[in-house]
Parts: C-alpha cells; sequence; structure tokens
C-alpha cells in the first residue's frame, strides 16, 4: 500500500465537501454578517485556511518543481510570520491580544482554536485535506453562531468544541497507532531517501519552520566525507542493535523501528535507514502532530525543527483544557484500546524508537499568561489516569519486556560561531571507548555495592544533603545494585545507575541552574521524605505560588509527588570538560549532561514496565535493585505503581562536593571527594576535570 493509498479513505470521506469547504472560506473573507471585532477574526482566520487549502492543492497536483528555494523559503516564512516573536503581540495565537480584542470569554476559546488552525501547515503538505475540512468545517459552524442577532453563549461555543474533539477523537487516535505499526505511512521516510540533499528545497517540504539551525545543518552534513556520515549512523543504530542484545531480548521478532530525528540530518538518517534494513527492520515515524488533542509540544512528534516561538507552544500547551473531561477520556481509552486491537499483530513488531536529538537552542525562560488555558485540579488528575492507563494499554500490545530503544544526540548552529567545533567533539564523545570506562565503572559498583546508603553533598553554593538508600543484596557473589551503562541505548557512554530503596532516603537535592525538558530552572529545591518529594521550589519567577505552580505541572507532571526512581553517578569527564571549554554547560542535553555529574530522576524507575525481565551487567551479575516500595504495587494496584514521568537532574562536578558510600557497619569511604573520582583505577577520569581548572 502506497502513502497516498493509505490516505485514500480520508479523503473519499471528503471529497464533496473540501470543495464547498473553500468556497464557504473565500465567502467568509469579505462577507460582513458579523459585527466587529468577531468579524476581523473570522476573515483573518479564513483567509489563512483558505490559503493552506489551496497550497494543498497546489502540492498534490505536483507544482513542487515548479518553485525555487527561494521561493519556497518565502513561503515558509510567510506561512509562520505571524507567530514569531517579533509578530507575537498582534496575533490571536497570543492569549493576551485574543483577549484584549475578543473578550477575555470568547478570546480564549478563539484564540484556542486559532492556535489548532496554525497546527495544520504540515498537514497541507503532506496532503492531508481530511484535517484541512474538518477543521474547517469547525470554523464555519462556529461563525454561524456569530452570525445570529445575538452574540452566542460561551457554553454553546464550548460545546461545539467540545463535541467536535469527542467526535473526531477517535480518529486522531487511531491515526496515531496506524503510524506506529505502518510503514506505507512514509511521507517523512521518502523525504529521506528519494530527495536530492544537495538541492535544499527538501528541508521545505515538510511544511515545519525552517531556519538557518536546519539550513546550515544540512549543508554541514552535505560537506563531510561519506565515511564520517556512516559512522555516525553505525554509533546510532547500532546503539539500538546492542540494547536489544545486553539485555537478552529477541530483535529478530521485530519487524519496526520507530525513528525520530531533527530536520538537516536526512544524511545521516539515510545511511541509518539503509543499517536498519540490513537488521530486517523497516522505518515507522509517528504521526501525532502538534493539536491540543494530542498535547502540544509534548515531544511526541517525531520529527523536529526549531520552533517558531516557543512562548506560543508554551501559551498553548493546555488548551485542552477546553473540553477535557471524564467521558473524553474513558472514550480515547475505548479507542485507543480497539486501534490496538486491529492492529495487534503489526503492533507487536514495533521494536521502539531510535532517537536523535539536538541541543545548543537559545534558554527559554516562560512567562506565565495569565489569558491562556489552565487546567483544573480535576483535569490535572484526567490526564495522570490517561497517561497511566494509556500507558497500561500500550504496553500489552507492544511489550516493555520486549522492546528497547535508543537516543543520541548532536548540537544545532544556534549554539554558536563554534558549532562546527563542538559537532566534532560531540561525535568524539559518542564515540569514546566503552570498554574502558566499562572496566572503570565496575570499580565503583564494587565499592557502591558494599553501601547501605550513599551520602551526596553539594559545594559552591550548591546546598545538597541527601542520603540515598540502597537495596540489600542478599547474593553480592552473583548479583549487584547498580548497573554498568556503556554506550548502547543512551549515548554517550558514562553512568552508573540504581533504583533507589524509598525508606531511608532523605534530604534535600538543589542545583542552581539546570535545564531540563525545553525549560530553564533558577535555584531548584526538591525536598525528600522516605523517596518521595514533599516540598519543592525554584526561583524562576517572583512568588512562590508561581514557582510552585510551574514545578508541579512541568516537573511533577501534575502529580502530587514523586518518588526518586534512579540515583547514578555520571563518569564521562571529557563531554563535562566540552562543556566548560565552549561555555555551553547549560545547552547541554540532559542524554549528555547526566553523564557529567551524579542525577537523580524523578518519577519512574529506568526499569519501569520491565521490571520482572532479569538484567545483567557485562560481569554476569544481575541488577537486583528494579523496583521500588511505589513500583511493586504493580502487581496488586498498577494505577498507582507508574508515574509514566522520569526527569533526571544532574548536579555538575564543580558543584559537587563528595559521594560518600556508608557500609552497614558505619564505615565510609568515598567515590568522589571535592568533586574528584577516588576509587584506586577511575584516576583517567579526572585528567579531563583538572584541564577544566
Amino acid at each position: 500500500m502506497k502513502y497516498q493509498e493509505f490516505w485514500q479513505p480520508y479523503r473519499e470521506h471528503v471529497q464533496e465537501r473540501f470543495p464547498l469547504l473553500v468556497e464557504r472560506l473565500e465567502q467568509m473573507t469579505t462577507e460582513e454578517t458579523t459585527i466587529d471585532p468577531f468579524r476581523t477574526y473570522f476573515q483573518h482566520t479564513a483567509l489563512f485556511l483558505r490559503d493552506l487549502c489551496s497550497l494543498e492543492e497546489e502540492i498534490c497536483q505536483g507544482a513542487w518543481e515548479d518553485k525555487s528555494q527561494k521561493e519556497w523559503k518565502e513561503k515558509n516564512q510567510e506561512l509562520y510570520q505571524e507567530i514569531l516573536p517579533e509578530c507575537y503581540e498582534t496575533s490571536y495565537g497570543n492569549p493576551a491580544y485574543a483577549a484584549g480584542q475578543l473578550g477575555e470569554s470568547y478570546g480564549k476559546l478563539l484564540g484556542m482554536l486559532y492556535a489548532d488552525i496554525r497546527s495544520l501547515i504540515p498537514y497541507a503538505f503532506e496532503g492531508r485535506n481530511f484535517e484541512l475540512t474538518i477543521f474547517g468545517e469547525l470554523l464555519v459552524e462556529i461563525y454561524n453562531c456569530f452570525e445570529q442577532e445575538k452574540e452566542p453563549a460561551i457554553e454553546e461555543i464550548r460545546n461545539i468544541l467540545y463535541w467536535f474533539f469527542h467526535d473526531y477523537g477517535e480518529i486522531f487516535t487511531e491515526i496515531g497507532v496506524l503510524s506506529q505499526s505502518s510503514p506505507e505511512l512514509d511521507f517523512y521516510v521518502r523525504i529521506i531517501m528519494d530527495s536530492d540533499l544537495s538541492d535544499l528545497r527538501y528541508l521545505y517540504r515538510y511544511g515545519f519552520y525552517i531556519t538557518e539551525n536546519e539550513r546550515k545543518t544540512a549543508e554541514f552534513l552535505n560537506r563531510m566525507p561519506e565515511e564520517e556520515i556512516q559512522a555516525m549512523a553505525d554509533t546510532y543504530t547500532e546503539g539500538y542493535r546492542i540494547g536489544f542484545e545486553v539485555t537478552g531480548k529477541d530483535l529478530s521478532k521485530k519487524k519496526y523501528v520507530g525513528i525520530r530525528y531533527p530536520v538537516g540530518f536526512e544524511r545521516m538518517m539515510r545511511a541509518a535507514v539503509k543499517n536498519f534494513q540490513k537488521m530486517g527492520l523497516q522505518p515507522v515515524v509517528s504521526r501525532v502532530g502538534e493539536l491540543s488533542f494530542s498535547g502540544r509540544k509534548t515531544g511526541s512528534r517525531s520529527v523536529e525543527s526549531t520552533s517558531p516561538n516557543r512562548q506560543f507552544e508554551y501559551d498553548h500547551k493546555s488548551d485542552q483544557a477546553v473540553y477535557l473531561d471524564k467521558a473524553l477520556v474513558e472514550r480515547r481509552l475505548e479507542a485507543l484500546q480497539t486501534a490496538y486491537e486491529n492492529r495487534k499483530e503489526q503492533a507487536a513488531w514495533y521494536a521502539g524508537p531510535a532517537v536523535v536529538e539536538t541541543f545548543g537552542q537559545t534558554d527559554f525562560e516562560p512567562k506565565n499568561q495569565p489569558f491562556a488555558w489552565q487546567f483544573q485540579e480535576k483535569q490535572q488528575k484526567l490526564n495522570v489516569y490517561y497517561a497511566s492507563q494509556s500507558m497500561k494499554i500500550t504496553n500489552t500490545y507492544v511489550k516493555g519486556e520486549e522492546r528497547s530503544y535508543t537516543i543520541i544526540a548532536y548540537p544545532i548552529p544556534e549554539i554558536g560561531d563554534k558549532f562546527e567545533e563542538i559537532f566534532a567533539k560531540t561525535v568524539e564523545i559518542n564515540t569514546l571507548d566503552y570498554t574502558q570506562y566499562q572496566k572503570m565503572q565496575q570499580k565503583m559498583i564494587d565499592v557502591l555495592d558494599q553501601g547501605e546508603f550513599v551520602h551526596i553533598t553539594g559545594k559552591a553554593g550548591n546546598t545538597t544533603d541527601l542520603t540515598v538508600a540502597l537495596y540489600p543484596l542478599e547474593h553480592p557473589e552473583k548479583q549487584t545494585i547498580f548497573e554498568n551503562c556503556v554506550a548502547d541505548v543512551n549515548i554517550p557512554v558514562g553512568e552508573v545507575f540504581t533504583s533507589p530503596v524509598l525508606a531511608g532516603t532523605n534530604g534535600c537535592l538543589h542545583v542552581t541552574k539546570v535545564y531540563l525538558n525545553g525549560f530553564q530552572y533558577l535555584d531548584l529545591k526538591l525536598q525528600f521524605t522516605d523517596g518521595m518529594i514533599t516540598h519543592y521550589t525554584c526561583r524562576n519567577f517572583d512568588t512562590e505560588e508561581e514557582n510552585q505552580a510551574f514545578l508541579k505541572e512541568n516537573l511533577l507532571k501534575h502529580h502530587d509527588t514523586l518518588p526518586l526512581g534512579e540515583f547514578a553517578i555520571g563518569t564521562n569527564t571529557t563531554a563535562y570538560q566540552m562543556g566548560k571549554e565552549y561555555g555551553i554547560q547549560g545547552k547541554l542535553p540532559i542524554l549528555i549532561a547526566e553523564k557529567t555529574g551524579p542525577h537523580f530522576a524523578v518519577g519512574d524507575t529506568c526499569y519501569s514496565w520491565a521490571e520482572d525481565t532479569a538484567v545483567f551487567n557485562p560481569d554476569g551479575k544481575e541488577i537486583v535493585a528494579r523496583e521500588n516500595e511505589v513500583s511493586k504495587l504493580r502487581k496488586t494496584d498498577p494505577q498507582k505503581a507508574y508515574f509514566n514521568c522520569h526527569t533526571d537532574i544532574t548536579i555538575p562536578y564543580d558543584e559537587l562536593d563528595r559521594i560518600t558510600v556508608i557500609k552497614h557497619d558505619g564505615t565510609k569511604v568515598d567515590v568522589i571527594q571535592d568533586g574528584k573520582f577516588t576509587v584506586p583505577g577511575t584516576e583517567p577520569l579526572n585528567q579531563p576535570l583538572l584541564e577544566t581548572l
């Protein structure tokens, strides 16, 4: 089945409706049947959507080759211009502007609708006129309400939005599942494999916002020798393969690998796709999109480009609050269950994601927008419930004990003038000799395995004072507490980690500045009592109320508390040296940053949904610390066992005083002292640290 054939049933569904919609949108751009300020809003929105529909038709008729790179660049800029930071103050995508122009109540609803309609830009490039049609019809239906003598009731508009997402949510959910197990949904793969990558017009085929990051990255990779591109692809795909090997999972049972990558990396991805094909794996790309229904900017989009405006995304991240209720959640879960059941054989062939991330973006400190939608407490609990139940359903059909993943990261040009140097250094870090690290890390584990507790303290303004309780070993001759993590699923090399015992894990974790999941946190402090967060604060906003709300939403993910799911010691001092040398410590992704010091994950353990699968270190010892007191509940109360989040928080070496192992007899031995490694045999790890002084 070809890509066009896959979408044909959806296109046929709107075959007669689409041209009628385009005609109606054209009429709306000049009609004066509504009063201002609503007339201006509807004319503006109808014009934007009509142009998207025209663009979709133009691309489907094969007009792509007729335009030059300059013309596509101008078109791309035109499509995103209104929400760029310099234009955002007068955009209906800005909740403050929408509220100011349309009134707070109408502005919040119509601004939310406008954000969803703007999210349709990539759909036009993919030839998906189904989504263009149904959202256009939604706009027309709401417009009709404003053509009456009296302004419609707020609840009438909200009900229209509710029933739209209630009715079409089943299809959105179905498409998400289908894309995970349908290689014929190959729009992105065809860009990778069929494009002339020397002709940068291909970058604009995605319909995403394209900047110098994407253009310069593509140009840079085009200049690289083929053997270097192949080496990058090999590191990425071998990490994936080895992830199955070291965990004893059978990759031969799988047929699909979920590729996730940034625009501009197509040359590397082409080599990677060929590598995966040699393993018997076909690439699939999740088709989630950026609609409010799927959760805008949740990290679920498989192909990424530079955001046109992160504040716009932050302002609209909770737009689902307009229509989220228990009935919608249950219907969505039912649709998810049905979609997986209908594709259960294909779903079982999904091996897991292979992810390429980027780093180097300018720091972003979000501003709270009083007119933006926020989830009510009941809705926050529904989000937590949906995350838990949807993961349970997914794990039934794509079993955690049978899948794996890999993640690797590279810088983008936005990181600064030394982009190419930093890129080369990152490639070096990603290919460090894992056998040397494996040996040094084993020496640390031999000491850590003797402990009942580990005590971590900070310095240089870092007030961390945290005691972590360790899993008790019954058979130390064949069991271990810590995993010796080398370069497989988590590239680059460099950490040992464990799932702490919660009872007895107490104290304060503090970082002066950290960048997590796209947000910068200042003076982040978490207090733990028996392994659970009992207090949290930061210094991002002027009031404690704002800080706590920010943390609860973005770090605790709407939970009242989270456990300490992981304690780890990062050993990649070369990565730390790179961060210091180029002044990019705050820009390193968590994938690399977690290797540059001890880190602590709040949320689930690293073994969530696969605790009962035996895992072994290279020395043959079984890693027995795979659960904690919360995840044990999976056998009696699964809904309480998982939080469906895992966020790593790293203390950099220069803020680290000591990591001390406290043995069962009360004696103590330092693993790190004054930020330096002290276990005999780990001295080489200190050389990069000394070079940064």
